[in-house]
């Protein structure tokens, strides 16, 4: 690893000075940090963070890679879940910073709200180890500059679960458009699906088996609700930013890998809920995106799921079931030329080692792995991952503020736009900042 493994005593002094340092205690398993690393000559030891849903099932794909030697969740049923699921080996810990000083850890795993996204990572790839974090990769777009910086400087790999990149569908879509098949690309329309309406909720108390307190993380500390927490988060903006960036995040991505350009103007359109005590993320949203060579963006929350390539001599439907259109028809008689692919970076620098071939991805952990060992850039990683996050909060600020934005991809910034700079970042609870 480019970085030296640290110590669990230093690991927790470094965060702690770094951010305010917050210690949860009670880990059902005391830190080893005093273990001896295993021979490089065995498999990769893999520590997974927050283990519901999406992130019990990353754990168990890349238990196909490397072994499961540390779990942790700040929902005890969760960490006892996981113990059912991966056997009494692994060790137990409700802190996440016990987790990284473990020098048994190689690879994290990160499945925790998008709140806890960033910080996480950061300080995983601080202490030596390489990360896989689920999409969307950030909550806010100054967390994606930081997070972009740390990787830099630690030089990890860090690869995120926006795994329809590894999808070839979409893969070939994107292809299909960087090579001209449609003509000249005039318009994108992008469908996601609408967010969850619901509420009011009754305030309880909080269960026993859960730490509130850490599972909030940067947000502002609110009474305890059932809906806030585990699967629901992702229809209050605190945590997520409902379907522009939950399934953005998939869709937008592959759309702004086929454009291969940043958006400059976006003018966001929105409905929000007035329930108190209720979800709180757009109710009807639409977005329209426009780009320097012309291309137009439309994001919207109605019609069938997925993305539509259009151009001047054709159109491409693509979703996680299906591609289709006559250019999709016309490839029998036409294959695409492999010598002459397009879809490296997003930012089109070229990298041949990253996509070689259309089918050189099988499957999205597996593409981790391999660059953990070749040390090479994963598919969705963090400079691609980072810009198509952005992409997302951009439609989410222009419908808070309900007018048109302009956007500087260069300087990463609202030009003359005190208003929309402001919701670049959030303000972030004191213990639980992302540094």
């Amino acid at each position: 690893m480019p970085y030296p493994r640290v110590s669990r005593r230093q690991f927790l002094a470094t965060t702690a000075a770094a951010g305010g340092g917050y210690w949860l205690g009670g880990s059902s398993q005391p830190a080893a940090a005093q273990e001896k690393p295993r021979a490089k000559v065995e498999r990769l030891g893999v520590g997974s963070i927050g283990l519901r849903y999406q992130g019990t099932v990353d754990t168990h794909k890349a238990a196909q890679y490397g072994d499961i030697v540390a779990v942790c969740d700040v929902d005890r049923h969760v960490r006892d879940q996981a113990k059912a699921s991966f056997g009494s080996t692994p060790r137990h810990f409700e802190d996440y910073r016990d987790l990284l000083a473990r020098p048994d850890v190689d690879v994290v795993i990160i499945g925790t709200p998008d709140h806890w996204h960033v910080k996480m990572a950061a300080d995983a790839l601080r202490a030596g180890k390489d990360v896989y974090v689920e999409k969307p990769l950030t909550l806010t777009v100054n967390e994606g500059k930081l997070l972009r910086s740390v990787a830099k400087e630690t030089k990890g790999v860090l690869q995120v679960g926006s795994w329809q990149r590894s999808d070839s569908r979409f893969r070939l879509a994107v292809e299909m458009v960087r090579q001209g098949r449609i003509g000249k690309l005039r318009s994108v329309d992008v469908v996601l699906g609408k967010n969850h309406v619901g509420g009011p909720f009754s305030q309880r108390p909080v269960p026993g088996n859960l730490n509130w307190d850490a599972w909030q993380g940067q947000t502002p500390d609110v009474p305890y609700l059932e809906e806030r927490c585990h699967y629901t988060f992702r229809w209050w903006y605190e945590y997520s930013g409902g379907q522009m960036t939950d399934w953005g995040a998939h869709h937008l991505d592959i759309a702004q890998w086929a454009i291969n350009e940043h958006p400059t103007t976006i003018l966001g359109q929105a409905k929000y809920p007035q329930t108190p005590n209720g979800f709180n993320v757009a109710l009807d949203f639409h977005a329209r995106y426009t780009y320097p060579s012309g291309v137009t963006m439309t994001v919207a929350d109605h019609g069938r799921n997925g993305i539509m390539f259009t151009g001047e001599d054709g159109r491409i439907f693509v979703n996680r079931g299906v591609i289709s259109g006559k250019p999709v028809e016309d490839l029998q008689q036409r294959p695409l030329s492999r010598e002459q692919f397009q879809i490296y970076d997003f930012d089109n620098r070229s990298r041949p080692e990253r996509a070689g071939k259309l089918d050189a991805i099988i499957n999205h952990m597996g593409n981790f792995f391999d660059c953990v060992a070749s040390r090479k850039t994963p598919i969705s990683d963090v400079e691609s991952q980072h810009r198509s996050a952005t992409t997302c909060h951009l439609g989410n600020i222009s419908m808070r503020l309900n007018r048109q934005v302009t956007w500087d991809a260069t300087t990463e910034s609202f030009p003359e736009d005190p208003e929309a700079n402001a919701l670049l970042t959030r303000p972030q609870r004191s213990g639980y900042e992302v540094v």
